[in-house]
């Protein structure tokens, strides 16, 4: 046999495992049905063969509603197989026919979660090339391709067959409540999956970026809501339009408009707090600030960033993104905590140096994949995560990336221009009355 034939053969061979195993189920249930058929026409006759087919019969059509987990089954096993359909007319295989294959598929409100594993001698790359050619072949909204961190055999799959997240916003569950802690939890909204979803402010920062009309004001409310309900932290606004932070300004220590110069100002005093915070810790022999310490957290808020960042005086300029980036680098132990927002979230507006030490990143809808990759990082959009598949309609949806994770898609919590102006008024009361 030349060594052709034997390679043919071989892949024939793999192409017949490899279907044999897709078809495992299948195979299974029909070959335990064929020995059971036998053993009652045996014992029973073909009278027993057809009280029996009545039987299953009338089970099936009484317990049609309640076969849940049958019915899940079932939709599993279309699954695995629209996927391995799929595979093969977007020509991925191995070297001897066998296909990327679904190990694991778990059902979600928007579609499904697979682990695949690759066959030998491919790469998870290949499948994230093949990415927008699946979703045309499986006929769903989206793809989204990811290596598994713990083996680059396999990737985990993400089918998105419908938009989980096109309902209502949900209510901030603080809207109503008379103080917070910020040292807790703050909700921010609802993942795909309709699980409610919060993050940690202390050792954070937050960056915010999204069309104008994409929920990014909103968004950032939420948080310095939190932080303005906390008598004890300390809160300073940058505002570049200087009516976007309006409403707090009651409950700030310093108010900062449209001015590069003053904003400079701010943030050196701000940096002279750090340094001295730090001396601080090192007498007490700590190493960071923590609950009960005494010392404040500091929460700075900088909405329209690239307006301070974006400054035509070229000195004022560099001193500005120098002091943002100290801050934002150093001030996280100090209990300095950074929440800043742009509408334009474009490489020359917000440097890498700078996005990259945001420990939350929330990409509300863009215009660009090249601008949600601005504020999530590099690549995020080539694997899936992309702001710029945001329906334009769906204010407040987009992607949240913490540190060292994967962005989740999610929808932010709502909070209307009312419920701001009466949460900002009770928080500067609270204030004025010492947090009393």
């Amino acid at each position: 046999m030349t060594q052709l034939k034997r390679e043919n053969l071989g892949a024939l061979h793999s192409q017949l495992a490899s279907a044999a195993w897709e078809w495992r189920a299948e195979a299974g249930i029909g070959l335990l049905a064929t020995i059971a058929f036998d053993l009652v026409g045996h014992y029973l006759g073909p009278t027993g063969v057809q009280v029996v087919l009545a039987t299953a019969g009338l089970a099936a059509w009484r317990y049609r509603s309640k076969s849940g987990p049958l019915r899940t089954k079932l939709r599993l096993l279309s699954v695995r197989h629209s996927w391995a359909r799929a595979t093969m007319v977007c020509g991925l295989a191995g070297p001897h026919g066998s296909r990327p294959t679904a190990v694991r598929i778990v059902s979600a409100p928007f579609g499904d979660d697979l682990l695949v594993q690759m066959p030998l001698g491919t790469h998870v790359a290949e499948l994230e090339a093949a990415a927008e050619p699946l979703a045309a072949a499986l006929g769903v909204r989206e793809i989204r391709v990811r290596r598994s961190a713990e083996n680059a055999a396999f990737a985990h799959v993400v089918i998105v067959r419908r938009d989980s997240l096109a309902g209502a916003s949900v209510p901030w569950p603080l809207r109503g409540a008379p103080r917070a802690s910020l040292w807790k939890a703050i909700p921010v909204g609802t993942d795909e999956n309709g699980r409610p979803m919060s993050i940690g402010l202390p050792e954070r920062n937050v960056l915010i970026g999204g069309e104008p009309g994409a929920g990014k004001s909103v968004f950032l409310s939420l948080l310095v809501a939190a932080a303005a309900l906390d008598p004890a932290v300390t809160l300073t606004l940058l505002d570049g339009k200087l009516v976007e932070l309006a409403a707090w300004r009651g409950c700030a220590v310093n108010n900062v408009g449209p001015s590069v110069a003053d904003a400079i100002a701010v943030l050196s005093a701000i940096q002279s707090e750090m340094d001295e915070r730090y001396r601080t810790l090192l007498a007490l022999r700590r190493r960071k600030i923590e609950p009960g310490s005494g010392v404040p957290l500091h929460v700075v808020v900088i909405d329209e960033l690239a307006f301070y960042l974006g400054g035509q005086d070229r000195k004022q300029r560099l001193e500005f993104t120098e002091l943002l980036r100290d801050l934002v680098s150093r001030g996280r132990a100090a209990g300095i905590i950074v929440l800043a927002a742009t509408q334009k979230p474009s490489a020359d507006v917000i440097p890498t140096q700078i996005r990259d030490l945001f420990g939350f990143r929330m990409a509300l809808r863009c215009s660009t994949p090249q601008a949600s990759d601005t504020v999530l990082g590099q690549g995020w959009a080539a694997l899936g995560y992309s702001a710029a598949s945001v329906d334009p309609s769906a204010r407040g949806v987009g992607f949240l990336l913490a540190e060292g994770g994967v962005p989740v898609r999610f929808r932010s919590c709502h909070l209307s221009d009312n419920e701001i102006d009466v949460i900002s008024g009770r928080a500067a009361a609270l204030r004025r009355r010492g947090g009393v």
